[in-house]
């Protein structure tokens, strides 16, 4: 049973608080999740071993999930996070029990679905709890003779429509519920756990400083363990080079923010993973594109002097973020579903003795059977071999000798077409290859789906508008309730690792205060791997990387190599459309990259690094892209694996 605790709305032009209160000096946020896919044993581990948390923060919300939960709500299906259930019966009675609050954005679409599900959930475990929301309402005006009504709509019924909110609802809800768990639909990563701050320390909306080291806490954390060495290992490079038993033991991240805006980043002592300033430092860059003005929605921040001062093994403080010139956005950013047509596919495989032109042969025939019967949409197709190309890291092949010792590669073609029955004749014609193609291919798959794209726009703040409520479970008989939590606990309780536990004396964690690094030689062509570290992500069509040197005195040498012009000619065989392009296609593409495509090359002093976004290079973004890769990931590599001269030091 539920009781009706109550709501508001508020627009979103920056009110300050009135006479907000210190609650404690220091506040101890956590994140248990850094997306949707994330694992929730692993929160569990980070809430058992830090019993300071007085926050856990689920972010599993992105672009690609929300079209998904709204694909699937469109379709009769759940607009929240479909795995909400699971997550919050292993969490939820340790988090009670601690007096731990969850914020999580899992409502995406449909965030009071969400909370009608956590509060069933609840029930079944004999918890008492609250549980309050936090989410974008949109209002239709009417009304005549100079009148205006508002009549509040449903975001789904105004077309999915999903505005980026910053971290006052969940400060309000806090303020107002004292809540044992917060759901948003979509908020700012760093604005879940910029919230608990404001209210915990009692900053207010002014406090340009104390909110930019608060969002810079939030940005490290809020894709969990990419920032205590998972998405790190590298063991083509010897200062990534984790061991395997470092990583079966991986800890969530969490932070220790004091009042004056101190912060300091960690993992559990004891566990494995690894925390330094390179993890800080890929972290910082990932996604942010121009480092002197990240926009989030409560403030905009300059990271370009940010460093970081390893305390120990698995501690890290992080200082120097600073509100930019222009402190805060006028507009915040909405994304409303928009329709990308429909996709259709098809993969097979070729193994042995010239499989390579056994699936060049393969694509040619697909390709001409289709424009047989659908004339001119070839250029609506994409394909490439899977174990040759399909990453597009061209720069690794250096000719046709490279691909002699190849013999198990598979053939993938994709096609993005405006009416569905071309994306199913496009599958039809690709099965075809089974009795109508080269010779031994086998294991065929082909699949067609309609997609959407997030299309963007900046709206202004008093156009946004954002409701909080609350609703309780009904307390149980305490015998009830004392049995369900010690069932729950039984069922989930959490296993040591597989591998021994790492300790001070086996971390890999040597190189957390000492560098052997030493500048990279010059006038000698070498593997950018050997020079730097890298990692990529995406911002819709957009692609960002950083260059990260080893060797702090590597950077302005860097700087003089990492060029749009290099950049452009680095990244440009992402576009081709066929891994066997001839000389036209080529001169085609080189054409539309130099037309359509914009580089930018950010330096960031504090931490001696590159930032690089290259512009409309992901084939329309996550939700419809083409590529194998859909959120140009494996970018890194493609441009670690490429071969610079650098100049000799005096030079710079």
């Amino acid at each position: 049973m539920e009781k009706n605790v109550g709501h508001g709305v508020r627009n979103s032009v920056v009110k300050q608080r009135v006479n907000p209160k210190r609650l404690r000096d220091k506040v101890c946020i956590g994140c248990g999740a850094g997306f949707g896919g994330d694992r929730p044993f692993a929160a569990l581990k980070l809430l058992q071993r830090v019993e300071e948390l007085n926050y856990l923060v689920l972010e599993c919300l992105a672009e690609r999930t929300l079209a998904e939960r709204y694909q699937e709500m469109m379709s009769g299906g759940d607009g929240f996070d479909s795995r909400i259930s699971e997550w919050m019966a292993l969490l939820l009675p340790l988090a009670v029990e601690r007096g731990t609050c969850i914020i999580t954005n899992m409502g995406a679409v449909d965030p009071i679905g969400a909370q009608a599900k956590v509060l069933e959930v609840a029930s079944g475990l004999g918890l008492q709890l609250k549980v309050a929301v936090a989410h974008e309402v949109s209002f239709a005006e009417a009304g005549d003779q100079g009148s205006r009504i508002l009549h509040e709509r449903s975001n789904t019924a105004e077309g999915g429509i999903s505005t980026y909110l910053g971290a006052a609802p969940i400060v309000e809800c806090l303020e107002k519920y004292q809540p044992d768990v917060v759901i948003t639909s979509r908020v700012a990563d760093a604005a879940l756990f910029l919230g608990p701050m404001v209210y915990e320390l009692g900053w207010n909306w002014d406090d340009l400083n104390l909110l930019a080291q608060g969002s810079l806490a939030g940005h490290l954390l809020e894709c969990g363990c990419q920032l205590t060495g998972g998405y790190f290992m590298h063991p083509g490079d010897r200062y990534r080079n984790i061991s395997l038993p470092c990583l079966l033991d991986l800890s969530l991240p969490y932070a220790k923010v004091s009042c004056d805006g101190g912060v300091c980043v960690a993992k559990a002592d004891g566990s494995g993973g690894v925390l330094n300033s390179s993890t800080c430092a890929q972290q910082l860059l990932y996604e942010i594109g121009d480092p002197a003005a990240y926009v989030t929605p409560d403030v905009v921040i300059d990271l370009r002097d940010v460093t970081f001062q390893p305390l120990s093994n698995h501690e890290v403080r992080c200082l120097g973020a600073k509100p930019s010139a222009r402190s805060l956005p006028d507009q915040l950013l909405r994304l409303l579903p928009k329709d990308a047509g429909w996709k259709g596919w098809g993969e097979i495989s070729y193994g042995g003795f010239e499989c390579i032109n056994r699936a060049k042969s393969a694509e040619i025939l697909v390709r001409s059977w289709f424009e047989e019967v659908v004339p001119g949409l070839n250029d609506c197709i994409v394909s490439y071999i899977i174990g040759v190309d399909s990453l597009k890291a061209t720069s690794l092949v250096t000719g046709s000798s490279a691909y002699e010792a190849v013999t198990d590669i598979r053939l993938r073609m994709d096609g993005l077409f405006e009416l569905k029955e071309h994306a199913l004749q496009f599958v039809r014609e690709f099965a075809a290859l089974y009795t109508n193609g080269p010779a031994g291919g086998g294991g065929i798959c082909t699949g067609h789906r309609k997609e959407i794209y997030l299309g963007k726009e900046l709206v202004g703040r008093e156009h946004v508008y954002w409701k909080v409520g609350a609703k309780q479970s009904m307390e149980m008989e305490s015998n009830d309730r004392v049995a369900c939590l010690n069932d729950s606990m039984r069922i989930h309780a959490v296993h040591g690792p597989i591998a021994p536990q790492i300790t001070e004396e086996n971390d890999d964690g040597d190189f957390v205060f000492k560098s052997d690094a030493s500048p990279a030689p010059a006038g000698k062509e070498i593997l950018l791997y050997k020079i730097a570290h890298s990692r990529a992500g995406d911002k819709g069509n957009d692609l960002n990387f950083s260059i990260i040197p080893h060797c702090p005195t590597d950077f302005e040498r860097l700087k003089v190599i990492i060029t749009p012009v290099w950049v452009k000619r680095a990244v440009s065989s992402l576009l081709d459309a066929s891994s066997f392009p001839d000389s036209d296609a080529i001169v085609k593409r080189d054409r539309w990259v130099d037309e359509h495509v914009s580089v930018e090359v950010y330096e960031v002093r504090g931490i001696c690094s590159l930032n690089v976004v290259v512009r409309n290079i992901l084939n329309g973004g996550v939700n419809c892209s083409r590529r194998i890769d859909r959120h140009g990931k494996t970018i890194s590599d493609l441009i670690l694996c490429q071969r610079v001269v650098l100049p000799p030091l005096s030079s710079v």
